[in-house]
């Protein structure tokens, strides 16, 4: 028996050629980052569904503002707002809006609301890890804005009201959407 390879294989050729391994493992790379696409893209849309969800919806104050019923001439009214937050940055954290300890509504991102009260001084606050207050005076007639802002915390971020220039708050609420309105006389 000669030498040499065997009658049935031929110089360079193999059953299982190293140019059918490279293709095979390309084909599998390209699968794999394929793969690897489609589940990061999952992953960020599971991320962010749920801070679309948080913000506020339903009509803006510039659309509802010109229907809400007229401030009567012994309250003033107070409006509640939290601007939309950049990039959905803390939509999670929503607290009850309180008044003198009472819940009138929650500081929904991208919302507003607005009660009427009698003259008098007002303890508006909001509680996550700390409890955050404003005290505000409120005069017959007056129309009021406090907006809430989020600020880093040690666990959450804190829900901080600032009392605003009349004439800023009108600027800023005008795309906030309406969340309720109480009552509180």
């Amino acid at each position: 028996m000669p030498f040499g390879p065997s009658p049935g294989l031929r110089k360079g050729y193999c059953p299982v050629s190293i140019r059918a391994v490279r293709e095979n493992r390309t084909k599998q790379g390209a699968i794999m980052f394929n793969a690897t696409k489609i589940f990061t893209r999952a992953i960020m849309l599971c991320a962010f569904l749920p801070l679309l969800a948080a913000c506020a919806t339903g009509p803006t104050f510039a659309d509802l503002h010109a229907t809400e019923p007229a401030v009567s001439a012994d309250v003033g009214r107070i409006y509640l707002y939290r601007t939309a937050p950049f990039l959905g940055g803390g939509a999670a954290v929503q607290p009850a809006i309180k008044v003198d300890g009472v819940k009138v509504g929650d500081a929904v991102p991208g919302g507003y609301l607005y009660i009427d009260k009698p003259a008098g001084t007002y303890k508006i606050s909001t509680a996550t890890e700390t409890e955050e207050s404003v005290d505000l005076t409120v005069a017959p007639g007056d129309t009021r804005y406090v907006r809430f802002d989020i600020s880093l915390g040690l666990l959450i971020g804190h829900v901080s009201p600032s009392i605003i220039d009349p004439q800023q708050g009108a600027k800023e609420i005008k795309e906030c959407h309406f969340t309720g309105a109480v009552s509180q006389n």
